[in-house]
């Protein structure tokens, strides 16, 4: 048994749709989320950048000793996660493995589609996963970057929302896939509008398949916890205000509490114990120097 969280980082709501997940395959878990939106979206920075955001967002979830950190975007699972599991001595899962998996499982057509962010799409890690399982598999990517900003500003049932996912889905149609992969963790929060659109095309929500990961991960592990959920946190870097009401709508709850918090402050204290441990290995070898 283990009563520490599971620790979850987005850049902003759409790793919701993997923490409700998660509550419902292992209500027992205590978890801490942090919504990154004050630096959403993710899809259009650097490698560098993405990798150092992720650091950063895991150092914090590491303040309160979680036991295990879900990587709940695809943008930063693409770019960051071999980055982050040589960095931090825990479990730490992405959302693509999984997601790309339950895609080949799916399809009868041997005919996938992926779309994600401009990273996610141009890191070819989907595809590269998915033929590395069967080469004959055909894959067909996008990159679709404002469907992650319509979920964050809420605007998912506006009449352009609609004339974008046909414009911008219209591409699979011809290419007649059969299975669409949502490689962004705000997607399935656009679920109903793509499936309106696409009619009869299994859409695979990472979310589901990611949590009968980290299911798997804990037994293994042995690091369930047995007896029952203490506490959620979730946290944001930006104005909560938005985020609380989609968050509330989504989880279906009216009493869920939204935290802001500074990265920026964790940053300075970071940079102040670096100095520090700097200035005590200096004394420290001075001291050897005298003995």
């Amino acid at each position: 048994m283990n009563s520490k969280a599971i620790g979850i980082f987005d850049s902003g709501v759409g790793g919701l749709t993997v923490l409700k997940e998660v509550k419902r395959q292992l209500p027992r878990e205590n978890i801490v989320y942090l919504g990154d939106n004050a630096r959403v979206p993710y899809g259009s920075k650097s490698k560098e950048k993405i990798k150092a955001i992720s650091v950063e967002n895991s150092e914090f979830l590491s303040k309160f000793e979680v036991k295990l950190i879900v990587v709940a975007c695809n943008t930063a699972s693409a770019v960051a996660l071999d980055h982050l599991k040589s960095k931090f001595h825990i479990p730490i899962i992405g959302v693509i493995e999984a997601g790309a998996k339950a895609a080949l499982k799916a399809t009868r057509n041997k005919k996938i589609g992926v779309i994600g962010t401009k990273q996610t799409i141009n890191s070819q890690t989907h595809m590269n996963l998915i033929k590395a399982i069967d080469p004959e598999i055909e894959v067909f990517t996008k990159a679709t970057p404002l469907f992650a900003q319509i979920v964050e500003e809420d605007m998912t049932d506006f009449e352009s929302t609609k004339m974008l996912i046909e414009e911008s889905l219209s591409y699979f149609k011809e290419n007649k896939v059969d299975t669409l992969i949502l490689g962004c963790t705000h997607y399935p929060l656009l679920k109903k509008q793509i499936k309106e659109f696409l009619g009869d095309v299994t859409l695979i929500d990472p979310s589901k398949e990611t949590s009968l990961e980290i299911r798997r991960v804990l037994a293994r592990k042995n690091n369930k916890n047995l007896s029952h959920n203490e506490y959620d946190k979730i946290f944001v870097t930006d104005t909560p205000l938005s985020f609380l009401e989609i968050s509330r709508r989504f989880m279906n709850s009216d009493t869920l509490v939204v935290e802001q918090i500074s990265l920026e402050e964790q940053r300075k204290e970071s940079d102040v114990n670096s100095e520090k441990n700097k200035e005590i290995s200096k004394i420290r070898k001075l001291i050897e120097q005298e003995v």
